[in-house]
């Protein structure tokens, strides 16, 4: 449990990300799959779906026992919760109503960080775009651990740790990478979502509300859909930055699992990308991929060459247009 990690370093690359060029190449060989880039209805229906189904949890836990609080927390709201992550995620790339509605998709959004009980949406969103248009960006793209994480974080039982933690660290991290001016559609969230937060407190009890809290926490950090976080961009094979997961638990997280063609298309669906893949199987089909979220996170503690540090950096080059 205490042999450290090689890596005293990220990996730096001198080339632009590979996804902008591939779907230049892809869609003018297949021009069809622009038929793919519309609004997924479903969206909407299933994140209203959850938010209800997190309000009759929310009900049915405030008179348990607090071990079953905490089990159901686990059990359930974890799972809910980071399938509600990605149903934000969802809408962050107007998926829900569509690039012509954008303002729909963020009050939705909002609507849909409700079940979450933490203000997550909008900045998710800001955020979230910088991370597509320069993947990997020094000091831009807040999905690559700090300096801090990739130092510390260098053991089997301190990546373990890390993984335990992955909510606090992508909380806090745009605060230490990229801190950007609040904006007035993040407090609106933050208001709405504490506002609701007092409101289950008022009318259900502490524990519904420990419930909302913690089902997040837990669901975002040692849980098997968290390993999603890692599967995506850590780099286990040298020369590949991002990864597909081709998995069961596709159908819980909108198929954010198909990540190559998720950053090769952002405006294609979650629900249509595995129609993408058959479309230009030529382009997928050979890429490194995963089976199991579970035995990404087991090999990424037991793997003396991994750490926060497995991550492809670039400096960026010309003007920087973030959200």
């Amino acid at each position: 449990m205490g042999n450290t990690v090689a890596r005293e370093d990220f990996e730096w690359v001198y080339t632009d990300q590979p996804h902008a060029d591939r779907r230049k190449e892809i869609l003018s060989k297949h021009p069809e799959i622009k038929t793919l880039m519309k609004p997924d209805y479903n969206v909407v229906w299933l994140t209203i779906l959850m938010v209800c189904a997190q309000l009759v949890a929310l009900y049915l836990v405030k008179d348990l026992d607090w071990k079953w609080v905490v089990f159901w927390s686990y059990v359930f709201g974890s799972c809910l919760d980071h399938s509600m992550t990605l149903a934000i995620h969802e809408i962050a790339h107007n998926s829900a109503f569509g690039n012509c509605k954008s303002s729909w998709n963020r009050w939705f959004g909002m609507f849909a960080n409700l079940a979450l009980g933490f203000p997550y949406s909008i900045s998710f969103k800001r955020y979230h775009m910088d991370h597509h248009r320069y993947l990997g960006g020094n000091g831009i793209d807040v999905d690559i651990p700090t300096d801090f994480e990739g130092w510390f974080f260098c053991t089997r039982f301190r990546k373990l740790l890390w993984i335990i933690l992955q909510p606090l660290f992508y909380a806090i991290r745009p605060l230490n990478i990229n801190p950007k001016p609040i904006s007035r559609l993040e407090i609106i969230n933050f208001v709405i979502q504490f506002a609701f937060d007092g409101l289950v407190y008022y009318f259900l009890g502490i524990k519904s509300l420990f419930y909302l809290l913690a089902g997040a926490i837990l669901g975002l950090g040692l849980h098997p859909i968290s390993g999603h976080f890692i599967a995506e961009h850590y780099m286990f094979l040298k020369g590949h930055e991002t990864y597909s997961y081709y998995g069961p638990l596709n159908k819980l997280t909108f198929n954010v699992g198909y990540h190559n063609e998720h950053h090769d298309f952002p405006n294609v669906p979650g629900s249509s990308l595995p129609l993408l893949k058959k479309m230009a199987p030529e382009y997928y089909d050979h890429l490194p991929q995963y089976n199991s979220w579970a035995k990404v996170l087991y090999d990424f503690v037991m793997d003396d060459t991994i750490s926060p540090y497995s991550r492809v950096k670039r400096h960026l080059k010309g003007e920087v247009k973030q959200e």
